[in-house]
């Protein structure tokens, strides 16, 4: 097969699909590597390391899309980026279709077989292509509210930590996950005060002995929400759904209750957002207020440290790239199950049922088009 890696062109997007090491591997299966010239120069990877390990580098991205079957990218086919895709053509990348009807319907019309990172999921439920990326985002998202709580930057001008005599900041916390869980481990130590909501109770007790009291833990509910949203100078939206858009948890109201300066992180902007004011924004223009509340919304959280993200990602994301290039979609599920989850689109049908029910499409198992 021809693997291709384009240069990601997402604003400030400085992640690249693989790395050299990954190239190597995929060559030594038999494979070429098409690597758009320059795309690995955000993550600090030189074109010269991606042709000591075998890869081929191209001038553009239009030579890589004509060249290869498959596509191995991080973000989503933007723009100009439609027109390259071709019928039959494998796309290997985080997709989040469910709020995305437009690259939805780019991806059925061409007939893409579009295998989404954050929906490949093991026989015990996790999701090993999401949790690398969601242990960034969870990290970065109380760098970045702290950063917004300073007063020059729009906050309301206070430390999470306190100091000794003045009371740390209050971080509210919507979720318990991967995204949540890592939320926590960086709030705790800076020495904020540290509330996490979320639907499951064993997951609150498995929280509460991780952190040996250090936190505080809420069952989620409307009113626990509200209560608790009210209270923070930092608000982190970190709910999942797979493969679905996010359920709306914070209400307008709810961000109107917070005091003014205080900041709201939504690191589920990439499935909708879990607070009813999120829209998505860049790392160019981060943030908007609402009802004086700091908004940050970046829908690429990780590609700020793209050079820790990359490799995070590739090292994960390779053995399902080596399994997909070397006997193709249909094979590549029988062997590994957790890859037919990763299918959301295939032969111009959608063939996730969340993102199906999102957008309202007709959903039709992959196995019955294989």
């Amino acid at each position: 097969m021809i693997v291709g890696v384009p240069k990601e062109i997402k604003d400030s997007e400085s992640r690249v699909g693989l790395v050299p090491a990954g190239v190597h591997a995929l060559v030594a299966d038999g494979h070429r590597v098409l690597v758009e010239a320059a795309a690995g120069a955000g993550s600090e990877i030189a074109d010269r390391e991606y042709l000591a390990a075998g890869g081929e580098i191209v001038a553009s991205s239009d030579e890589v899309f004509a060249g290869a079957d498959m596509i191995v990218k991080v973000k989503e086919p933007i723009g100009r980026e439609y027109d390259l895709l071709r019928e039959g053509q494998v796309l290997f990348t985080y997709l989040h279709l469910a709020p995305a009807p437009e690259l939805t319907r780019a991806l059925l019309g061409r007939k893409v077989t579009g295998v989404a990172y954050e929906t490949i999921r093991l026989p015990n439920g996790s999701l090993p292509l999401l949790t690398p990326m969601s242990e960034v985002a969870g990290r970065m998202s109380i760098q970045v509210g702290a950063y917004y709580l300073q007063k020059p930057n729009g906050g309301r001008g206070e430390l999470l930590g306190g100091v000794p005599g003045v009371l740390p900041a209050n971080v509210v916390i919507v979720g318990g996950g991967t995204v949540g869980t890592n939320a926590a481990k960086m709030a705790v130590g800076l020495g904020a005060r540290v509330t996490i909501i979320d639907l499951d109770a064993e997951r609150l007790r498995y929280l509460d002995d991780i952190f040996f009291g250090q936190i505080e833990t809420l069952m989620s509910n409307p009113f626990n929400i509200e209560d608790s949203v009210s209270k923070a100078d930092l608000l982190i939206g970190a709910v999942l759904v797979v493969g679905a858009s996010a359920p709306k948890l914070v209400s307008r109201r709810m961000v109107r209750s917070m005091k003014p300066g205080s900041v709201l992180v939504d690191v589920a902007v990439d499935q909708g957002g879990c607070v009813e004011t999120t829209r998505p924004t860049t790392h160019s223009h981060p943030t908007f207020v609402v009802d004086g509340v700091v908004h940050y919304c970046v829908a690429n959280m990780p590609g700020a440290v793209p050079r820790t993200s990359t490799f995070a990602l590739t090292n994960v994301t390779l053995p399902y790239a080596r399994q997909l290039a070397g006997l193709g979609v249909e094979r590549a599920i029988e062997r590994n199950p957790a890859l037919e989850a990763g299918v959301n689109v295939h032969g111009g049908h959608v063939t996730c049922r969340p993102v199906a029910e999102a957008l309202g499409l007709p959903y039709v198992p992959i196995a019955s088009l294989l």
